[in-house]
């Protein structure tokens, strides 16, 4: 048929297996996959020897609109996650105003509906204005969302929570937390570590992280919650989970892909390398692979947070937490992990397709009558991280300057080009 599309002689990536095929794309769907596909009248794209997986989806990003522009935009986000090869993203409500409510739910659609290249899903927050002293309306919202969260900060009171988490669970929603108790914090900005204890710096322990993963998880199995953990960064958050998950608890968790390459000892004096979980050591780093190749992490989330270039040139004290990471992820992920034998490459891309998809209960995938939604990549291009390129508006990354390989070539999002990489 005339309008139809074919990727030929690529290798499609699944969760299972990587094997030389086509895809069939109709009317923006997936109409057939497999070796020696043909359409009469079809546009032919030869990606022999090319990655073909399902559009990576991110479940953790920060787009700043509305409230903070400029940091970065819907439009400028979107833009940036068709570079990296994602097709969907959620995005945290750490916004002004707060969708907490449906009118304020509303100005954000607005702009998703106005601006966006792909497909973005809003969180709510879980408690009005994130301030985690009144719920917010679940079942007025949960219609318009992906999920709740009060990302940026943690519920710190358990009476609080397990109030959400009873409402969640009769609501069928999903609960999506920032885990960090306040209280164990004590003006910490980067990990409680060697690296801070060597240059004076004032250290954030992991049990801030893990305590409060330990106590969600027991009102999880008290409630029946669907609870998903952000971005892991502990050995001791690994070992809950798991544990949890062997016990039926319906828990997800994801982690980013800074916390599996890097850890303290690549510290720098730089804003680049301050985040919200911070680098922790090597042996958590360890524990975080060991998680994800076993499945306990279901999904490697960026947790794209951009700012601006003045937020973010005031060192490791100073600088807002944040980096942006959308255009980084595969290419890292793949140099550092899969190129070294850490991790096999099905599992990557099931961690950037199949596992968060599952865990936010999205559909879609690489199979027949899906979307379109496909990422085109040359394993073997190598190129250095150059922020200056970057499509979004943050350029703060600790992988600047960083050989890899892996470039996206091109994103289809329900068959439409939202991306294309022209040298």
């Amino acid at each position: 048929m005339g309008n139809d599309l074919i990727l030929k002689g690529g290798l499609i990536a699944t969760a299972r297996s990587v094997r030389e095929g086509d895809v069939l794309i109709r009317d923006g769907r997936i109409a057939g996959l497999g070796p020696g596909l043909e359409s009469e009248g079809a546009r032919i794209l030869d990606c022999t020897g090319k990655l073909v997986s399902a559009g990576f989806t991110d479940i953790h990003v920060h787009f700043r609109e509305p409230g903070f522009s400029a940091k970065e935009t819907i439009r400028t986000g979107s833009q940036a996650a068709a570079a990296g090869g994602y097709t969907t993203v959620c995005a945290m409500p750490n916004l002004d105003p707060v969708p907490d409510c449906p009118e304020s739910l509303a100005v954000e659609q607005a702009l998703i509906d106005r601006d966006a290249v792909i497909r973005v899903l809003p969180y709510c927050a879980i408690t009005r204005g994130r301030k985690g002293l009144e719920l917010v309306d679940m079942a007025a919202l949960k219609g318009g969302c992906c999920a709740f969260s009060d990302d940026g900060s943690g519920v710190q009171r358990e009476a609080m929570m397990r109030e959400a988490m009873t409402l969640a669970a009769r609501e069928d929603c999903i609960l999506a937390a920032h885990c960090e108790d306040e209280s164990l914090l004590k003006g910490g900005y980067i990990h409680e570590g060697r690296y801070a204890r060597a240059h004076g710096h004032k250290g954030i322990c992991s049990e801030s992280e893990w305590g409060q993963i330990k106590r969600d998880l027991e009102l999880c199995a008290e409630t029946g919650c669907r609870y998903h953990v952000c971005h892991i960064s502990t050995a001791e958050s690994v070992d809950l989970i798991r544990g949890a998950k062997a016990a039926g608890v319906r828990v997800t968790c994801e982690t980013a892909p800074h916390y599996l390459v890097l850890c303290e000892d690549d510290l720098q004096e730089d804003g680049r390398f301050k985040m919200n979980p911070p680098l922790r050591s090597a042996a958590d780093r360890e524990a975080l692979i060991e998680g994800l190749r076993d499945g306990t992490i279901d999904a490697v989330a960026t947790d794209h947070a951009p700012h601006t270039a003045e937020e973010k040139t005031r060192g490791l004290a100073g600088s807002a937490m944040g980096i942006v990471g959308l255009e980084t992820a595969f290419p890292v992920l793949y140099t550092a992990l899969v190129r070294t034998g850490r991790l096999r490459l099905e599992r990557l891309v099931e961690a950037l397709t199949d596992g968060p998809r599952r865990a936010f209960r999205l559909g879609g995938g690489l199979r027949i009558g899906t979307a379109a939604d496909l990422t085109v990549i040359d394993l073997g291009q190598e190129y250095v991280v150059d922020p200056s390129r970057f499509l979004s508006k943050g350029h703060s990354t600790p992988f600047a300057g960083m050989k890899v390989r892996g470039r996206i070539l091109l994103t289809l999002c329900e068959g439409r080009v939202v991306y294309e990489y022209k040298d």
